[in-house]
């Protein structure tokens, strides 16, 4: 087990997130415009406030997702590399006569992650701020910086480029924190991290324990193919919030309470990792497809996110994969 990978799990490493989306929105009509958008309750966020949200098409397809952080005068969307241009062209779409401005700053803005069950305090080592709710934020003053806002509100009384805000948001399932910084900031935040102790992570490493603690992520195992249900991350939903595009077909299912399929965790009996589309059985019948896998070295065995029909579902189902025994999780 490599040392970031044994950090992730057992105290904190970061990670260079700087590729996800950073979209602001500006105008007075920017939270109705995501109200209407988004499958969770926007307009009722207060700066310094977040949530974590789909965008979903007419058919209740999901789009892509976000966290979306409030700020005094604008909104923050944090979003995936690959959802990150097909989310400001949906949202152009949709503004028609509304006072909204959207803003690619993807470029202007790095993200380094600080994940694992240790974050907080590392980052507390540094100076930094340390936000307590879910994609709550606080603003991380320093001598030598230039903030976005005069409090953790967010707000933007210095140049909008120039803020560096801390977010209680993590990709890994292990708990963290985003640092959103200019980029002319990332080497020097680094290095205090460094400084601290904090490992760096790669990728590869990330993505082993984001599987092991059983946490989606869109573009591999959230598409559109899917429907909001069927990931069962419904935390992303208000189901009281009114309309919203998409959202006759979400309260359709719930209404029937009933899908044929859900992202589940399993583990698998085996070191050798599956292929995404691989299917597993319940007896002769097909009961699961691999969305993705992974060899966890702390387990010895692999793990996997799939679709499992509802049927097999339940933790502690069995189901094989050829002559490998596998379980719900």
């Amino acid at each position: 087990m490599s040392p970031a990978y044994t950090a992730l799990r057992k105290s904190a490493a970061w990670i260079d997130l700087s590729g996800r989306g950073k979209i602001r929105l500006t105008g007075d009509d920017r939270a109705r415009l995501l109200h209407a958008l988004t499958t969770n309750h926007v307009q009722q966020l207060k700066p310094g406030e977040g949530c974590y949200t789909f965008f979903l098409n007419a058919q209740g397809r999901i789009l892509a997702d976000a966290n979306i952080l409030c700020f005094e005068d604008h909104f923050l969307l944090d979003t995936e590399p690959e959802t990150r241009q097909k989310l400001v062209e949906h949202l152009d779409r949709y503004i028609i006569a509304d006072d909204v401005t959207v803003q690619d700053q993807t470029d202007r803005i790095v993200t380094i992650a600080v994940e694992g069950p240790e974050a907080a305090t590392f980052l507390s080592r540094i100076g930094a701020p340390i936000p307590e709710a879910p994609c709550s934020t606080a603003v991380w003053r320093g001598p030598a910086e230039i903030m976005g806002g005069p409090d953790n509100r967010g707000g933007s009384k210095a140049n909008d480029e120039r803020f560096k805000v801390v977010a209680r948001i993590n990709t890994t399932g292990s708990g963290g924190f985003f640092v959103f910084a200019p980029v002319d900031e990332k080497e020097q935040l680094i290095a205090r991290l460094g400084e601290a102790g904090v490992a760096a992570a790669s990728a590869e490493e990330a993505r082993i324990v984001r599987i092991e603690n059983g946490r989606p992520r869109y573009s591999e195992e959230i598409t559109e193919r899917y429907l909001v249900q069927e990931t069962d991350q419904l935390h992303a939903v208000h189901f009281s919030k009114g309309c919203y595009l998409g959202q006759e077909i979400v309260e359709r299912v719930r209404s029937r309470a009933h899908i044929h399929r859900v992202l589940r965790r399993l583990e698998i009996d085996s070191d050798a990792v599956p292929e995404p589309g691989t299917k597993l059985k319940a007896g002769d019948a097909d009961a699961a497809e691999i969305a993705s896998a992974a060899f966890s070295p702390s387990l010895g065995k692999t793990v996997a996110l799939a679709y499992v029909k509802t049927t097999h579902a339940e933790p502690g189902s069995e189901l094989s994969l050829g002559d490998v025994r596998a379980r719900v999780t």
